[in-house]
């Protein structure tokens, strides 16, 4: 763990496994903190934050972001080997979302606001007092960020908190998912050994224990929870968090969906759906509902059923593979659950259903769920309606652009979507009705470390990225004062 500047193991010696996913292996032991480790990284972070200069030092910001990017840059491959291990992503993944876009751009983009933001702005005129009272409005750091990240994009939630927390100068004590801890342990040493941030302004503090971990939502020294993962949690966070008014960032789950026109290319739907089984479907903004013109219903379930049978399913060290295990047996075993469920609701799988089959025996003990198409349901069933975290996608048919749109919204979940329309003109026109907080249109991608994400209704508060998520980690001062009569 990183506590206070040192790298250090829990004061009790406690460790816990971490296992591949694909094997189900142990790959080793990470150190396991207890309530007293908690309480010494957030009272190290507190004090970072209150008597060293990090929360005004811009220019000592912007290195040590820079110095952690290039640190990272180093390790890259070792970094993606690690990755492939603990997460069980494909070494495709770690080519786009899962490391090497984040990688790119997610603490230059920071440290480059750092120059360019509007620290301040001078109000025109003095209000009710006239030209001699003059109104400054400053931007300030939260103070304690408490960050918990999730186990399916572990570098890309984490670098994508730490970049807009620590540029506007806030200290952080940074819990990662107890299934993928080793991508946080690395990035604890690299601060360590190869930036200038100073003691205590980054914790990094794994934890088997859920109990230790909600001490970020309970503890006065921590000022705001900023979270990526379930709904559940989230909406726990911030009921235990309401106790000492934290503010609260939740980047929550996902139930998007792709709307497919009658006028868009037939040829192009199934490349669509396939997206919704990457990383075994372990994204919150995947476009896991399948909404098609009932004009092309027929046929765009025979090709996706088609294009879901060839899916390569195995080891994610191997480049051809496409869908890797699931993270847990727990997470394995949910998604069969939905699966059964909607069986017993009248669904028709029309592939999947199960485990998936012929995996070399290295693999026997992995967490490998079959790419699954389910039809014959309508938009209320529990398969469309919950988040499943599974390579499972729902196909609905739809009779106009009005019923495509209801049925898109007819979701507890906003985060993501996309349209597919002969035109892009139409297909705007349909993206703008559906409320989700991201949306691509004919192959639009919005990912970036400047495109702000995060999502409507059960889909979380505030965003994350852009200036939208730099913003979230500050606080905002009105200061007025009266111009002397010599002036």
């Amino acid at each position: 763990m990183l506590i206070d500047g040192q790298l250090v193991m829990a004061a009790s010696g406690e460790e816990f496994d971490n296992s591949s996913p694909a094997t189900g292996r142990v790959l080793g032991s990470t150190a396991s903190a207890g309530a007293e480790d908690m309480l010494r990284a957030i009272g190290a972070a507190r004090r970072a934050f209150d008597e060293t200069d990090w929360s005004t030092n811009r220019e000592l910001r912007r290195r040590c972001l820079l110095q952690l990017h290039a640190a990272l840059e180093v390790e890259k491959e070792d970094l993606r080997e690690e990755l492939i291990a603990e997460v069980g992503c494909p070494v495709s993944t770690t080519q786009d979302a899962q490391l090497d876009w984040p990688l790119a751009d997610s603490l230059r983009y920071p440290a480059q606001l750092i120059e360019e933001f509007e620290w301040e702005r001078v109000l025109a005129g003095g209000g009710l007092f006239g030209d001699r009272n003059v109104r400054t409005v400053v931007k300030e750091p939260v103070g304690v960020v408490g960050a918990i990240c999730p186990s399916n994009y572990p570098i890309e939630v984490m670098l994508n908190k730490l970049g807009p927390a620590l540029a506007t100068g806030n200290t952080v004590v940074l819990k990662p998912d107890p299934n993928t801890p080793w991508s946080a342990t690395r990035l604890g040493r690299l601060i360590a050994e190869h930036t200038d941030i100073p003691a205590g302004v980054v914790n990094v503090v794994p934890t088997a224990s859920n109990e230790v971990a909600g001490l970020l939502s309970t503890d006065p020294r921590v000022d705001m929870v900023s979270f990526t993962g379930s709904t559940a949690v989230g909406k726990m966070l911030m009921r235990e968090g309401a106790g000492t008014m934290k503010r609260t960032f939740l980047e929550l789950g996902g139930k998007s969906a792709l709307i497919v026109l009658e006028d868009a290319d037939p040829a192009r739907i199934v490349y669509g759906a396939l997206a919704s089984a990457s990383h075994a479907g372990q994204a919150c903004a995947l476009t896991t509902r399948l909404l098609v013109h009932r004009s092309l219903f027929s046929d765009a379930v025979a090709s996706v059923t088609a294009g879901f049978e060839m899916l390569p399913v195995g080891d994610p060290v191997l480049p051809g593979t496409f869908v890797g295990p699931v993270v847990s047996a727990a997470q394995k075993q949910r998604v069969l659950a939905h699966i059964d469920r909607a069986r017993r609701d009248g669904a028709e799988i029309t592939t999947g259903g199960g485990l998936a089959q012929n995996l070399p025996a290295h693999l026997s003990g992995g967490h490998f769920v079959a790419p699954t198409v389910v039809v014959g349901v309508d938009n209320s069933a529990a398969i469309a309606q919950d988040e499943i975290f599974g390579p499972v996608l729902v196909i609905v048919p739809f009779d106009n652009d009005d019923e495509a749109v209801a049925i898109a919204n007819d979701s507890p979940f906003g985060l993501a979507g996309a349209v597919m329309a002969g035109s892009t003109e139409r297909g705007l026109s349909v993206a703008h009705r559906v409320r989700t907080g991201s949306i691509g249109v004919n192959g639009g991608m919005f990912y970036g470390a400047d495109a702000p994400f995060g999502g409507y209704k059960n889909s979380g508060v505030g965003r994350q990225c852009g200036i939208e998520g730099f913003q979230q980690y500050l606080e905002t001062k009105t200061i007025a004062h009266r111009k002397s009569r010599r002036a």
